[in-house]
């Protein structure tokens, strides 16, 4: 039986049917250049028969930019950096932000609107099997921090989370600090677990096992943060220091520190992630981890660009280079 998403022939079944590749397909299906004649009509011929849609495009169509969370400092930078970029390349952007963003369903209709030739979803919400939908219809998309692991064939851009919270860990470590409490992101949040895994491997590497009830994970928020912060610092033996899910975090930690009249680093070292301008509005400032956020944008558009170009990628996932900040929140580890 011919596979189908939603009434319409994948394209996967078209690439089964005609023996060319599912690039190939999806640049014949969006009205894309530099495919071969003949190869172009059996594909058309073959989505004619199967049911699915032809796009029509133009080189200067809109882009749908989905970014369902609240345009704060991270993403913030994301989305401006994602609209100036796309304006040096004559697209327009329609954008769709906001909280509320997140109780729309999107993806299943976004191929059939008429006027957008691609999309950046950045952080999706959506369920795997909506990306995976979307991909097989043809429609390019390029996904900014995925939230699950990346899908076959479908272009994607993050900073280099394992990296990043490796070297936090490892500043850490060469600080003195051995048992280190981890207030972490959202357990299903492919960044929340990587950089555990990273701040994981730098303690084996000084044959430290991580104990289980030093990690906390929750939607990373500053009130999560001092609340996680708190119940680690309740602990019989507290941690000397705490790696953040990003700034806010660290921001909530260095409240419930301040509350107990700890010292930030004499008494208790504080990092955070992504190096956001709170960083520096901190006392003392923090110690972080910077993410590249405008080039993640930029690079997303660079990705889509060439999509909606009818290139091939032969480099679907893109991890950008983290770097450690070292500013005053983090010190030697204190005798006790």
């Amino acid at each position: 039986m011919t596979s189908r998403v939603q009434g319409r022939a994948s394209v996967r079944a078209i690439a089964a049917v005609t023996g060319v590749s599912i690039a190939t397909v999806s640049r014949v299906l969006n009205d894309h250049a530099h495919v071969a004649p003949d190869t172009r009509e059996l594909v058309r011929q073959a989505a004619e028969r199967l049911g699915a849609p032809l796009r029509r495009t133009t080189a200067t169509g809109s882009v749908y930019l989905r970014c369902p969370y609240r345009l704060t400092d991270y993403f913030g930078l994301i989305v401006s950096s994602i609209a100036e970029t796309l304006e040096l390349h004559g697209r327009q952007v329609i954008l769709d932000a906001g909280e509320s963003a997140q109780r729309k369903a999107v993806l299943p209709t976004l191929a059939a609107r008429g006027g957008i030739d691609g999309a950046i979803l950045i952080l999706p919400p959506e369920p795997r099997d909506e990306l995976v939908d979307l991909r097989e219809r043809g429609f390019p998309f390029v996904v900014v921090d995925p939230r699950t692991p990346t899908l076959p064939n479908m272009a994607s851009v993050s900073a280099a989370h394992f990296a990043g919270a490796r070297e936090v860990a490892e500043h850490l470590v060469a600080l003195g600090h051995r048992r280190i409490g981890v207030l972490g992101g959202p357990h299903n949040w492919l960044a929340g677990r990587t950089r555990l895994s990273g701040h994981i491997s730098a303690l084996a590497d000084v044959d430290i096992l991580v104990a289980p009830e030093l990690i906390r994970t929750a939607e990373p928020t500053v009130d999560y943060g001092k609340r996680a912060a708190d119940e680690l610092l309740d602990l019989p033996k507290a941690p000397t220091a705490l790696v953040a899910f990003n700034d806010k975090v660290a921001v909530g930690a260095l409240a419930a520190a301040a509350q107990r009249g700890l010292r930030v680093p004499q008494d208790l070292s504080v990092t955070g992630f992504d190096d956001a301008d709170i960083a520096q509005a901190t006392s003392p400032m923090l110690t972080t981890v910077r993410q590249p956020l405008q080039e993640m944008g930029r690079m997303a558009v660079s990705l889509l660009v060439r999509l909606l170009d009818g290139h091939q990628l032969d480099a679907l996932h893109v991890e950008l280079a983290t770097e450690l900040i070292v500013r005053d929140s983090t010190g030697p580890a204190p005798l006790r």
